[in-house]
């Protein structure tokens, strides 16, 4: 089936180039181009694209105002571009929670450079949100912001449209889906668990904020979280999620030390393990794995520290990373809890868990956060 795409950016540059990209694939079709949020929408309606590509910023309307007009109304896979900043990765977070399903680097050097790698990468991620459509349009999709009739006035710059973050004690509410999950496992027994380790990859950013801000302050357990994202993102993310949770979240260094209401985040980039002793070890990314981080490190090393005494959780995901290094900690007697498929942006790296038969519990995403509680406290 040929994958329909629309093309949003204000630089008729980067349009062509991405239009190019896409075309030379003949199963893409580019069925047209816009160059704002409020042409975005118009295309969007009117043409019913299977994906959107779409910049962030842009005159008349903002991509991330585009974004939640287009989930109200007629719900699609967004993949948003980024600049590798933090102020970039800041922005994309609020994409995200607006409702895009991934993003990509906004890298002019890479597509002159790399022409084929960029065309490899972006073809793909096209292909694996066209399929999260279905899900997208039925469960993820967050109820929209009132946003004014848009103005011919320039749309502001990036750090001034971007939201503060709730104070810890308030966290964000999670989006309502508009369908109920798919059956799910009994209640899990309460077990003296010395680590939580949580594995994801696309739509990972939002199932995580919102699984972290269901947990308390005195939340017994560490955490360690491995999310597939640039060395240029996970500061920001962690400093969001730190703001939005009641337990602390940072992303984690080299030497810092495992507690109970602590979450780190490996490093974008570089690959994290865990030792006996509750110890951090950062490495670098080693270029012959093709994830960094890479959730199957982290998961094999908690396995050998930590033996029976592991929770692990592998939520929404493209591929199947963390499958190998769960299959390492159910040998060693821990638990391995998978997201289900109806509340998976896309539903592989759980599926991965699921199909190995190596899944002790598969939860919906709204119903983790609290099974982690009635697991651990």
């Amino acid at each position: 089936m040929v994958v329909k795409v629309l093309v949003v950016d204000d630089s008729g540059f980067f349009r062509r180039r991405v239009s190019e990209i896409l075309s030379a694939d003949t199963s893409i079709q580019v069925v047209g181009t816009a160059t704002n949020g409020k042409e975005a929408i118009d295309q969007a309606l009117a043409l019913k694209p299977d994906v959107i590509t779409m910049d962030y910023e842009m005159p008349m309307m903002d991509g991330i105002t585009a974004v939640r007009h287009i989930m109200q109304r007629c719900p699609t896979p967004v993949l948003m571009f980024s600049s590798l900043t933090h102020e970039g990765a800041r922005v994309t977070l609020d994409a995200l929670d607006a409702g895009a399903v991934d993003f990509l680097p906004k890298n002019f050097e890479d597509i002159s450079r790399n022409p084929d790698k960029v065309r490899q990468l972006l073809c793909e991620k096209v292909h694996s949100i066209s399929r999260s459509n279905r899900r997208v349009s039925a469960y993820s999709a967050p109820a929209p912001a009132p946003v004014a009739a848009p103005s011919p006035a320039p749309a502001p710059a990036p750090s001034s449209s971007f939201s503060p973050a709730p104070v810890r004690s308030a966290p964000a509410p999670a989006p309502t889906r508009s369908a109920p999950a798919s059956a799910s496992s009994p209640a899990p027994k309460r077990k003296a668990y010395k680590l939580v380790a949580i594995g994801t990859s696309t739509g990972g950013p939002v199932a995580l904020q919102r699984v972290l801000t269901q947990l308390p302050a005195n939340f017994p357990a560490p955490i360690v979280l491995i999310q597939h994202m640039p060395a240029a993102f996970t500061k920001a993310f962690a400093e969001r999620l730190d703001k939005l949770c009641n337990i602390s979240v940072k992303e984690a260094e080299d030497g810092d030390i495992l507690r109970p209401g602590l979450a780190l985040l490996a490093p974008g980039g570089k690959q994290m393990m865990i030792d006996g002793r509750g110890a951090v070890k950062i490495l670098p990314g080693d270029e012959r794995l093709n994830y960094k981080p890479c959730v199957d490190i982290t998961f094999g090393s908690a396995a050998k520290s930590y033996g029976d005494k592991v929770l692990a959780v592998v939520l929404t995901g493209m591929g199947a990373d963390g499958r190998e290094g769960a299959r390492l900690l159910k040998q060693g007697g821990s638990a391995i809890w998978a997201q289900d498929e109806a509340s998976c942006v896309i539903y592989g790296m759980p599926m991965a868990i699921v199909k190995a038969d190596l899944a002790d519990a598969v939860y919906g995403l709204d119903d983790i956060g609290r099974h982690l509680v009635e697991a651990c406290l």
